[in-house]
């Protein structure tokens, strides 16, 4: 019974993360027979604020490895969200909450946006970082979005 709650509880968690679509690509570095160096551009919607869109660019690399998904990409990332249309909130949100997270190796590091509201400025922001099996990265970058007409709800 318990297992049973667990997993449904870590499923319940997986699901409600945005998923990124990719909005374009630029080569960094050519290489002959395989593919490219990228910097990709990704976007997702905020799972729990309607109306704000984040985009998200972080390098890929090429060559063998990338192309069999083995290459192990640096921890470079930006973040930028917006309000894309009226904001509504369909449940008060918590303080510190995980929002996008996506595979930058084969297996031991991630790419991962979290927001945290800033109550006493009515302010979503959105972190960027990445993590590593071992240990995270200093790489990050912050944006914002400030809620004008209305008081972002909070989870007691």
């Amino acid at each position: 019974m318990k297992i049973a709650t667990l997993a449904a509880m870590l499923l319940a968690s997986l699901t409600s993360l945005a998923h990124a679509e990719e909005v374009g690509e630029v080569s960094t570095t050519f290489k002959l027979l395989s593919p490219n160096d990228k910097v990709i551009v990704e976007a997702f919607d905020d799972p729990g604020v309607q109306g704000v869109a984040c985009y998200v660019s972080r390098a890929k690399t090429g060559g063998y490895q990338g192309a069999l998904g083995l290459a192990k990409d640096p921890s470079r990332f930006s973040v930028a969200c917006r309000q894309v249309g009226p904001i509504r909130f369909s449940q008060p949100l918590p303080p510190q909450e995980q929002v996008f997270k996506e595979s930058a190796s084969f297996v031991f590091k991630h790419v991962r946006v979290v927001r945290m509201v800033d109550a006493k400025r009515n302010v979503l922001t959105y972190l960027t970082y990445s993590d590593k099996l071992v240990d995270g990265s200093p790489d990050n970058a912050i944006t914002a979005v400030a809620v004008l007409d209305q008081k972002i709800p909070l989870k007691k």
